[in-house]
């Protein structure tokens, strides 16, 4: 009669936090005035083909990321725009209209720098890193596994220095606050507790499944798979790191959901923990508030999971 529980996932967003449901996705946001506000998006049904990629190893991370991206950002505008509109003045004149729209403009871009764009931030940490260890060490050895070590090397410290540089914002601050409460209730759901904030922030604010982890491996598996290929010029290994990016994220992908997998046996959890540890920097502690609203975001998302799907 019992089931395992269903395996959820979220983000935070500008004071607030969303979570994905099986039918629907909801972001909860506290406003200025303290009001918790929702907003509700149904999921669509994917076709039968894109069900069947989603099955298949190595490609599903990347249907995933691409998801994931569309996904986050309808409710990183929902977030930005009610974030913006208790910020604004009423008593404003018309004037000042364009610069609201700017402001508008420089929240968005902040948010999506917190939440490390995917897309755009991944391109650029596989490109620079590689263009400087060639311009620093290219002429230096001829040992293509030291070079990709270095150049790994170079990823994490750019990495580190980008979290830890935004991190100290306090919008970003915030934001990481709402990531290690979006952990916190994912870890008190799959330990079977009731979702009270007491029993939440007993909670770590670390959790294997995190997109944080993801990004470390990436690191981690690009190195590896670097090990492969040769280049005889500064172009050429910049192409193929560009043309090698999908096969790094499905492989890492797929890391992600072992060590996760392996996560409750004592010697191969250790796999995990460079995930965990980088996350020492992409969440911060909530506070009760902010764990409140991302148990009424949990709650009201299963809420309309049932409604759609009693069983």
């Amino acid at each position: 009669m019992s089931q395992s529980p269903a395996v959820y996932g979220g983000q935070a967003v500008i004071e607030g936090v969303m979570f994905a449901g099986r039918n629907v996705n909801v972001t909860a946001v506290r406003r200025k005035n303290q009001e918790i506000t929702f907003y509700e998006v149904p999921r669509s049904a994917s076709s039968s083909f894109l069900k069947t990629v989603k099955k298949i190893p190595f490609i599903r991370g990347i249907v995933g990321i691409i998801e994931s991206a569309a996904k986050g950002s309808q409710h990183l505008t929902y977030s930005a725009e009610a974030y913006a509109e208790d910020e604004t003045d009423p008593q404003e004149a018309p004037a000042e209209k364009p610069k609201e729209k700017w402001n508008l403009t420089m929240i968005l871009g902040v948010a999506v720098v917190g939440v490390l764009s995917f897309l755009l931030g991944k391109f650029v940490l596989t490109l620079v890193p590689a263009a400087l260890e060639s311009l620093l060490f290219g002429h230096a050895f001829q040992n293509r596994i030291l070079h990709n070590l270095l150049e790994g090397v170079i990823k994490i410290i750019l990495l580190l220095a980008y979290l830890w540089g935004i991190s100290q914002t306090p919008l970003i601050k915030r934001l990481f606050q709402y990531h290690g409460a979006e952990h916190k209730v994912i870890s008190a759901f799959e330990a079977g507790l009731d979702l009270t904030v007491e029993n939440v922030q007993k909670q770590s604010r670390l959790h294997y499944r995190c997109g944080s982890s993801f990004i470390i491996f990436t690191v981690i598996v690009g190195v590896i798979i670097y090990s492969f290929f040769s280049w005889d010029s500064m172009a050429e290994r910049l192409l193929q790191r560009i043309l090698l990016l999908p096969v790094v994220l499905g492989v890492s992908y797929e890391v992600l959901r072992g060590t996760n997998a392996l996560r409750d046996i004592p010697v191969l959890r250790a796999l995990g923990y460079p995930g965990l540890w980088l996350q020492l920097l992409t969440t911060k502690e909530p506070t009760d508030d902010q764990v409140a609203v991302s148990i009424a975001s949990f709650n009201r998302m299963r809420e309309l999971d049932k409604q759609v799907n009693p069983v």
